[in-house]
């Protein structure tokens, strides 16, 4: 992969082989963040998992206590008083049939999809559409429910959705380098402690394996698993 002479540049700054204190590291992030735009911090977290194995699957939702960066446009899947309701809470779009054709039809121009449990026969025929770009409501993660301003009032207030990818990988932002560097450790301990309670009763091993934060266009720097292990909340 070409890298340019400004990743190069921030990227001699990380010391090879180096385990960071989640604190130190978050700071070096944000230090060698470059673009012209606020870059968001992400966090890849290696799970000693299996996820062929549909009991090894770790899949959930957390708040983040100081947000993404960023407001998530919500798309409503529901009909009559739940769909006032939606709309009262700040949803985005709303609807039911008119908005499953929209989508039939392509449009994907949201980031988070609620949906209540009666509207989930027609939204399933959207899966896949919705399936394959992380979209499609589900119950374990609390985006199937009657409780639509709750459900709303979390996701805007910075609520993520975490799934591992094939290589047992969990990838998710944790804030933007503007953030300071306590609010970041703070969000990635509350990310931590909820991957913690998800950990499937299969799991045999080492479960966090590795741990690395690098901003959108910065270089990875990877965070001691043990040391950031016990900054997770209680």
């Amino acid at each position: 992969m070409f890298r340019g002479k400004n990743y190069k540049d921030v990227a001699a700054k990380v010391e090879p082989g180096k385990l960071y204190d989640p604190l130190e590291a978050l700071t070096l992030a944000k230090e060698l963040a470059h673009a012209k735009f606020v870059e968001t911090v992400e966090v890849a977290i290696r799970l000693g998992v299996d996820p062929r194995h549909s009991d090894q699957v770790v899949r959930g939702a957390v708040v983040l206590p100081h947000g993404t960066g960023k407001t998530a446009r919500v798309a409503v899947f529901a009909k009559g008083e739940k769909a006032k309701e939606a709309e009262e809470a700040g949803a985005d779009f709303v609807g039911a049939d008119e908005l499953a054709e929209r989508v039939q039809k392509g449009w994907t121009d949201f980031d988070v999809a609620v949906a209540t449990p009666d509207m989930m026969a027609l939204v399933g025929r959207l899966g896949k559409i919705l399936g394959p770009r992380g979209l499609m409501p589900n119950p374990k993660t609390g985006t199937v429910t009657f409780d639509v301003k709750n459900a709303l009032q979390e996701i805007k207030a910075g609520k993520i959705e975490f799934r591992t990818e094939k290589a047992g990988i969990i990838h998710a932002p944790i804030g933007k380098v503007d953030f300071t560097t306590e609010s970041l450790a703070q969000n990635l301990a509350v990310l931590l402690d909820a991957l913690v309670k998800a950990k499937p009763a299969a799991q045999k091993g080492t479960y966090i394996q590795s741990i690395a934060v690098s901003s959108t266009m910065g270089p990875g720097i990877r965070i001691n698993p043990n040391t950031a292990q016990r900054t997770v909340v209680a």
